[in-house]
């Protein structure tokens, strides 16, 4: 078959939905990996009487029954099976059932299931076909906007990487490190091959603007009520985006994230979903920003930008 063939939408809009049942994993295991990874580094800083009894934090027989718990905790943690992206396959949180091969097939699986555990009965979040669809539609589109060309692979693999990082941050309020920092740097590399239109110099500005815009409006937030206004990660996240779409792209990220968001959180607030401090995150606005401007065009983005000038 022609190498155009491979790169097509269809191809790819399927390619997409195997890869969405792959970043369902990802959404799902990477916060708890985390939270087991803090813990063992929490029980052990924990364990440090000393450094704790001089900081004026606990005294010594405080310190000493912490260090203790500490140490429990460590041990527990350490023996837990492995958990990770790959391993153990892929259950039922409630009833531990292995998902067999045809249960795991992208959308088709959730559909045969009738969206619940064959073994329990137990609802299957309908976040899981959710992601498979999106992903596969978004790899669909991004082969019909770039053409039937390798490059598209690159683009499928920045819109995946913001899909994941949307779906975590909106249910955990995290923006790992893990899905940041590849993001920032791929951003870059790309610049660097010229696999975007981005020169490399501009792609560095784009990486440093975005984090430094965000890291200064936290900070005065700081300043006038004391405590952050945004995560870390966010800044991560426009800086990853300035440097994969280029300086002069922020402004009209930042814009239709910040526009967005406020209608979402005016309709999360009218269904009092809110979470406990009256916030929804930012991260899924970024990346929805980012995407916008990937598919129009950061060229065509730029001219109607100038134009309302």
């Amino acid at each position: 078959m022609p190498l155009e063939w491979w790169f097509s939408p269809w191809v790819l809009g399927v390619l997409g939905l195997c890869v969405g049942s792959f970043l369902n994993v990802v959404v799902h295991r990477i916060p708890r990996m985390l939270v087991r990874e803090w813990t063992a580094e929490a029980a052990d800083i924990l364990q440090s009487q000393d450094e704790i009894v001089e900081s004026g934090a606990l005294n010594k027989v405080e310190a000493a029954a912490l260090a203790k718990q500490a140490e429990m905790v460590s041990q527990r943690v350490a023996a837990l099976p492995r958990y990770n992206i790959v391993t153990p396959r892929s259950a039922c949180p409630a009833c531990g059932h292995q998902l067999a091969w045809h249960e795991n097939m992208p959308l088709l699986g959730w559909l045969r299931l009738g969206g619940k555990c064959s073994a329990c009965g137990t609802r299957i979040s309908a976040r899981y076909p959710v992601v498979e669809l999106v992903t596969g539609l978004m790899f669909a589109a991004i082969g019909w906007r770039f053409g039937a060309q390798p490059l598209a692979l690159m683009w499928c693999a920045f819109a995946a990487v913001l899909l994941a990082a949307s779906f975590i941050d909106w249910e955990t309020t995290l923006l790992p490190n893990v899905l940041m920092y590849p993001l920032l740097w791929g951003g870059l590399l790309a610049s660097a091959l010229a696999w975007t239109s981005v020169a490399p110099v501009q792609s560095i500005v784009g990486a440093v603007a975005g984090y430094m815009v965000l890291w200064t409006l936290n900070a005065g937030h700081r300043l006038l009520k004391g405590a952050d206004g945004m995560g870390y990660g966010d800044f991560l996240l426009l800086g990853a985006l300035g440097a994969w779409l280029g300086p002069a792209m922020l402004i009209p990220v930042a814009l239709a994230a910040s526009v967005v968001g406020i209608v979402a959180y005016g309709l999360v607030k009218l269904t009092n979903g809110l979470r406990d401090g009256k916030f929804i995150p930012f991260g899924p606005f970024l990346a929805g920003g980012g995407l916008m401007v990937m598919f129009i065009g950061p060229q065509q983005v730029m001219d109607w930008w100038l134009g309302q000038l």
